[in-house]
């Protein structure tokens, strides 16, 4: 297996959901770059698990220990390697799972793949644990294009069949942009928070879990980045956002909506203000031929419902070789999505730099 990605930015993780630690490393950082670790804190709360009622009972600090490659305040321009600690593991809750194969998790799929030898606790190296180490990364990322003037945010687009209004039909200034990692739910239209929590409420309280998606943005990014076919930014992108456990779908713009339109209603016109090239529409999602046209990009990732799930389930016994009923035990989170959006921006970050290098 290879647990490496990139030609420029080189990130490689490592780690199990129940091992010591899980961690990165992330090779061709300019040297100098001085790193805001009250930022780094901040993304890294965000995903930690056990905050609230909406999440798993899990509880981690998610600290990460940065080990090399950072000396007096900055970066040394040699790989950049953090680690954190696996402090809150319950590993015999999984003791089951050595043989019982959860549905709609990578339990069977794994074990086929590495002969058994894979550590299933907590999903071992399968678990969405192992995004907190990309979102340390992302979270450095995300400084490299804060000097550049780019901001990458995302807000809940749905839960379930709860949804909210799009980027792409929406007026937002930056500040606005930069408060929705603040909340919990972050949405464009907080009148239906209520409905959404409800969702995700009722499914806990019924022991099942529900998705939904994340509409993610890069803003000020200029026209010109990127290649045509294998280096597309759209390839690029979704290389990484495929990468990200419970990732089912990515649309750019209004992807599967343009096939119900004209040409004539999905061409987003262009014009010059004050000299500066911009579309009135943006329903390509800020890409074309592969390449940034000037305006947000703007995709949409779809999240399936946690597998691990409280009901019974029909699977099977590897060990017996019998079909058998499966009720998951221990601390899982009925709903994903909202932990999700800091992974879907610290990958989107990690694209976007290795891009522009």
């Amino acid at each position: 297996m290879s647990g490496m990605w990139g030609n420029k930015i080189k990130v490689s993780i490592f780690g199990e959901s129940h091992g010591n630690a899980i961690g990165i490393n992330i090779d061709g950082l300019p040297s100098g770059l001085e790193l805001n670790l009250d930022d780094i804190a901040y993304e890294m709360r965000r995903r930690a698990p056990g905050k609230s009622p909406l999440s798993t009972a899990r509880s981690e600090d998610d600290i990460p220990e940065i080990l090399s490659g950072y000396f007096n305040g900055k970066t040394t321009g040699t790989p950049l390697c953090a680690i954190i600690r696996n402090t809150n593991t319950r590993s015999k809750d999984y003791s089951l799972l050595k043989d019982v194969m959860r549905p709609g998790h990578a339990d069977y799929s794994g074990n086929i793949r590495y002969n058994g030898f894979n550590d299933y606790r907590g999903g071992g190296h399968f678990s969405g644990r192992i995004t907190a180490p990309l979102v340390f990364a992302g979270a450095v990322c995300k400084q490299i294009l804060k000097e550049k003037g780019i901001i990458v945010a995302a807000h809940v687009k749905s839960i379930k069949n709860v949804k909210d209004k799009s980027f792409i039909d929406s007026t937002l200034d930056l500040n606005y942009l930069n408060s929705l990692k603040s909340f919990e739910l972050p949405l464009i239209d907080k009148s239906i928070e209520e409905n959404m929590r409800k969702e995700i409420l009722e499914a806990k309280e019924d022991m099942d879990s529900v998705g939904g998606t994340i509409e993610c943005g890069v803003f000020g990014i200029s026209a010109g980045v990127g290649n045509p076919f294998f280096d597309s930014v759209e390839s690029t992108l979704a290389h990484l956002l495929f990468s990200v456990p419970a990732v089912k779908g990515v649309e750019f713009g209004r992807g599967f909506e343009l096939t119900s339109m004209r040409g004539s209603e999905a061409n987003d016109e262009i014009y010059y203000e004050g000299g500066v090239v911009k579309t009135k529409t943006n329903n390509n999602g800020g890409i074309l031929g592969g390449i940034t046209n000037g305006m947000p990009i703007i995709f949409t990732t779809a999240i399936k419902p946690t597998s691990s799930i409280g009901k019974k389930q029909n699977t099977i016994n590897i060990g017996s070789k019998e079909n058998t009923i499966l009720k998951v035990e221990g601390r899982h989170d009925p709903c994903i999505v909202q932990r999700a959006i800091p992974v879907i921006e610290a990958v989107t970050a990690i694209a976007i730099c290795e891009l522009l290098s």
